[in-house]
């Protein structure tokens, strides 16, 4: 009686009796190791993986150089907008200042000339004023040299009345009428 007999591999562990299978002498995980060898030749082999993993890679490096392209390129183009901005904000402020300038050298000579102007219409003012108050002297003087002729006159007239005789009267009269025929 010839009996085969399989020759399997085990271990044994404290308290218990443990065998593993076995396939032509490899265990599982010899045959987990050679299928993924298996796998990886003929993904090398047929579907020609490096190739494809070169490839990808390459697009992969070509599309980050575009971006990179793209973000140097985007890059200039903030830095020239921002060297315009600069250049029109010192042009806005070097023209705000020579508003500032302008505004300043208008407003003085507005006051100068406000300033002369005003002295102008004082002179003016106090010129009539001064005028209207020598006029109101004469006035005032003549009315009060007529009124003084008249009181002299009347008293002179009351004086003469008092004094003077009829005839001297009628004579001083005629004489008076005369020298007026004759103007």
């Amino acid at each position: 009686m010839a009996e085969e007999q399989v020759t399997t591999a085990g271990t044994v562990a404290e308290g218990g009796h443990h065998e593993e299978a076995t396939l032509l002498g490899v265990d599982a995980e010899g045959w987990v190791y050679t299928g993924v060898a298996i796998f990886i030749v003929l993904a090398v082999v047929v579907l020609k993986a490096p190739a494809l993993i070169a490839k990808a890679l390459d697009d992969r490096i070509a599309g980050v150089k575009k971006q990179l392209d793209e973000a140097a390129n985007l890059r200039s183009e903030a830095e020239a907008l921002l060297g315009q901005a600069q250049a029109a904000k010192a042009a806005a402020e070097a023209e705000a200042a020579a508003i500032r300038r302008q505004a300043e050298v208008e407003a003085a000579e507005l006051v100068k000339a406000s300033e002369i102007a005003a002295s102008e219409a004082i002179a003016r003012r106090t010129a009539a004023a001064q005028s209207r108050i020598e006029a109101a002297e004469r006035t005032a003087t003549a009315e009060l040299k007529a009124e003084v002729a008249a009181q002299v006159t009347k008293a002179a007239s009351a004086i003469i009345a008092a004094r003077a005789d009829k005839d001297l009267q009628a004579r001083l009269t005629d004489e008076a009428i005369a020298n007026i025929r004759l103007h």
